[in-house]
């Protein structure tokens, strides 16, 4: 029996059209089932599908709106969970409140172990996420977490095209080497850090880079895009140092405040983002280019179900022909 036969595939109101092409890659097609809100604005879940004795994959991002979604999320899970549902799986792209993962000052929550604690008291048996603000928010939970990487997924768009020539990775800040790093091996390029200093109080921060850019392409990385503060400043930095041209990717297009026209005004060429948060109308740049995650996930899901290592899907750039119709 084909695991198909025992797999039922739910998309909640963040993202469905990811969840469509996740789906697809599988050569399933989603159960049915709808989210509605009461006048009073509670939430009601009608699944439409017998799920008993089947392994439930539900699809949610956390993004905005945050509060709202986790919502959904969890009452989902605890509807699949008592309607004899024989694991429930959830499929996060992206992990809202995974910044607040530690405490930085007196009197402050860890929001990011707050949610994992959440997710698994309604129910939840395993989480497949996408580059997480912190590995160790894997730790939180005390069911299995396989945490895939977009920097694979990044690597083929710009090894698609040809742009690793003559380039170099750069981490727009201290935190993000080890993500640039991957990314770089993926390339066969050098990295570069953004080195943010603040010589005293109440005077503009300085940026060195650590690393030689000048005469090549640089091509900067980090996890999430959010205000485009920290990007847009690192970018204007590395063409100052010389830079032929910048791009700039991420997985997680959050994009909230003045991010869209900073980047709309900022020296970065093209900004390579995938579909892990579904963006409005609004926030669509002319120098945006998605790449959908609904293949990888997809081939995620596929490997959990047949128990087979995920490894490759971290060790090599990622081919979506490579696991198609298997």
């Amino acid at each position: 029996m084909s695991y198909k036969d025992n797999i039922k595939l739910f998309a909640l109101n963040s993202n469905k059209p990811l969840a469509e092409k996740i789906a697809k890659r599988m050569g399933l097609k989603l159960s049915t089932s709808s989210v509605v809100r009461f006048s009073d604005g509670e939430i009601q879940v009608d699944i439409d599908d017998s799920v008993r004795g089947k392994d439930v994959f539900l699809i949610q991002s956390t993004s905005a709106p945050v509060n709202d979604n986790l919502m959904e999320l969890l009452i989902m899970i605890d509807a699949v969970r008592r309607a004899s549902a024989a694991s429930v799986n959830i499929v996060l792209p992206y992990y809202g409140y995974a910044r607040q993962d530690r405490k930085t000052r007196a009197r402050e929550p860890i929001t990011a172990k707050l949610v994992a604690d959440m997710i698994q008291a309604a129910g939840a048996d395993r989480v497949l996420s996408l580059d997480l603000h912190a590995p160790q928010i894997q730790g939180f939970f005390d069911i299995p977490v396989d945490n895939l990487m977009g920097a694979p997924l990044l690597a083929d768009y710009f090894l698609s095209n040809h742009l690793e020539e003559d380039a170099v990775v750069v981490s727009p800040d201290h935190g993000g080497v080890t993500r640039a790093r991957k990314l770089a091996e993926f390339l066969g390029t050098s990295i570069a850090i953004v080195d943010k200093r603040r010589p005293k109080a109440n005077v503009a921060e300085v940026m060195n880079i650590i690393g030689d850019v000048k005469g090549k392409r640089a091509i900067l990385i980090d996890d999430m895009i959010d205000t485009a503060g920290t990007i847009t400043l690192a970018a204007q930095a590395l063409e100052d140092a010389g830079a032929t041209e910048v791009y700039a990717c991420a997985t997680h297009a959050v994009l909230s405040g003045p991010a869209v026209d900073r980047l709309n005004n900022s020296v970065i060429k093209s900004l390579v983002l995938t579909d892990s948060i579904q963006q409005p109308a609004e926030k669509n740049l002319d120098k945006m280019i998605l790449v959908s995650v609904g293949p990888l996930m997809g081939d995620a899901i596929k490997l959990i179900m047949e128990h087979k290592p995920m490894s490759p899907l971290f060790d090599t750039r990622y081919d979506a022909n490579k696991y198609k119709d298997k």
